[in-house]
C-alpha cells in the first residue's frame, strides 16, 4: 500500500512538472510577442499587458521552484513538510503585481493626457488574438492537471492564466474601439482599467497567502471532510467534534476528536480509529496527515448516540444530530453543551 501511494505521487509529481514547465516555456514566448506588439503599435494597453506578462512569467518560475521544493518529503527540521512554501510564493507573486499596476497607471495615465498615435492597430490586435488564444488553452491545461493532481500551485497559475486571458481580451476590446473611433486617449484608458485588474489581483493573492500562513479555516475543505464523514457514519461512531484541516502544499493535515463507546478495548479504539483514517486517506488519494483523539463516551453523549444495544446508555435516544460542517468543527466546550 506505501509502496502503490508513493508510486501515485511520483506519477502526480511528474504530471505537474511538465505542465508547470511547459506554463514557464509559453509564458516567455506569449510575453516576448506583446512585446513585439507593443514596438510595433506603441499602445500603452499593449505595454500594460506586455508587463503582465513579466508577472506570468515570474509566476511560473516562482510555480516550478514551489512544486520542486513542496515535494521535498518532510524532515527532521521540516516535520510537516515544505508545502507551506507556496504561500510564500503567492503573497511575494501579489506584491510584484502591486508594483506592477502603479506602473502601468502611471504610463496610462500619461497617454490619457497627451495620446500618442497608434500604429499598425491590426498586426498588434492579430498578434494579441493569438497570444490570448494560446493562453486559454493553457490555462485549462493547468487548472485540469492541478486538479488531477491536487496540485494548489498549478490550479492557482491557470488562474491566473485565464485572467491575462480577460486581460488580453479588454486590450483588444480597447484596440478596436480606437481603430473605430481614432480617439487614441482610449489607450491609455484601457491601460489604467488592466492596472486596476492588476491590483486586485496582487490583493487576492496577498490575502490568500496571508490566510494559508495563518492556516485560516477553508469551508469547502471542511465541508468534504464533513459529508465524507457522514456518508460513512457507524453507528459505534458516536460522535465527532473539533474538526480542523489545513493545507500544506498537496498535503492536508486533518486532526478531530471522535467519540466512542468507553466500554471499547484500546486495541477495538484504535482499529476504529484507523478505519476512519483510511477511509479520509483513501478519499484524499494518500495526501493526508490525520490525526484522530479518541474519546471516551460519557452520559451527556446519550441522547446523540444512535447504538440500540447500549448497555452503558443512562439517557433515552435522542435525535441524531446531522454531521455537517458546522457541528463536526464545534469545540469540545460546545460540544458538551
Amino acid at each position: 500500500m506505501p509502496e502503490q501511494k508513493n508510486s501515485i505521487r511520483d506519477a502526480d509529481v511528474r504530471s505537474r512538472l511538465k505542465a508547470i514547465i511547459l506554463s514557464l516555456v509559453v509564458s516567455i514566448i506569449l510575453m516576448a510577442a506583446k512585446f513585439y506588439a507593443y514596438r510595433i503599435t506603441d499602445s500603452s494597453a499593449v505595454l500594460s499587458d506586455a508587463l503582465e506578462s513579466i508577472i506570468n512569467v515570474v509566476a511560473s518560475g516562482f510555480a516550478l521552484g514551489s512544486i520542486i521544493f513542496a515535494a521535498m518529503p518532510p524532515d527532521e527540521s521540516h516535520p510537516y513538510g515544505h508545502g507551506k512554501i507556496e504561500y510564500f510564493s503567492a503573497g511575494f507573486e501579489g506584491a510584484i503585481i502591486m508594483l506592477a499596476a502603479l506602473g502601468i497607471f502611471k504610463i496610462g495615465w500619461s497617454h490619457i493626457l497627451h495620446p500618442p498615435e497608434i500604429t499598425e492597430i491590426e498586426s498588434g490586435f492579430l498578434i494579441l488574438l493569438g497570444v490570448a488564444v494560446v493562453n486559454l488553452l493553457l490555462g485549462i491545461l493547468l487548472i485540469r492537471v492541478g486538479k488531477k493532481t491536487r496540485s494548489l500551485t498549478l490550479i492557482a497559475d491557470g488562474k491566473h492564466v485565464m485572467t491575462d486571458v480577460w486581460v488580453t481580451a479588454g486590450v483588444l476590446g480597447g484596440l478596436f474601439l480606437v481603430r473605430l473611433t481614432g480617439w487614441y486617449w482610449l489607450d491609455g484608458t484601457v491601460a489604467c482599467l488592466v492596472g486596476l485588474n492588476i491590483l486586485v489581483t496582487g490583493a487576492i493573492l496577498i490575502r490568500q497567502s496571508f490566510e494559508g500562513l495563518m492556516n485560516a479555516s477553508e469551508p469547502g475543505l471542511l465541508d468534504e471532510i464533513s459529508e465524507l464523514l457522514s456518508k460513512h457514519r457507524r453507528e459505534i461512531w458516536i460522535d465527532i467534534h473539533q474538526l480542523r484541516a489545513w493545507r500544506s502544499g498537496n498535503l492536508i493535515h486533518i486532526d478531530f476528536h471522535l467519540i466512542l463507546p468507553s466500554d471499547f478495548t484500546l486495541e477495538q479504539a484504535h482499529r476504529e480509529g484507523k478505519d476512519v483514517e483510511n477511509l479520509i486517506d483513501t478519499h484524499f488519494q494518500g495526501y493526508t496527515s490525520v490525526l484522530i483523539h479518541l474519546d471516551p463516551c460519557t452520559d451527556p453523549d446519550c441522547p446523540v448516540c444512535s447504538r440500540h444495544r447500549c448497555e452503558l446508555r443512562r439517557a433515552e435516544q435522542g435525535k441524531q444530530v446531522p454531521w455537517k460542517r458546522e457541528t463536526l468543527c464545534r469545540l469540545s466546550d460546545e460540544a458538551d453543551n
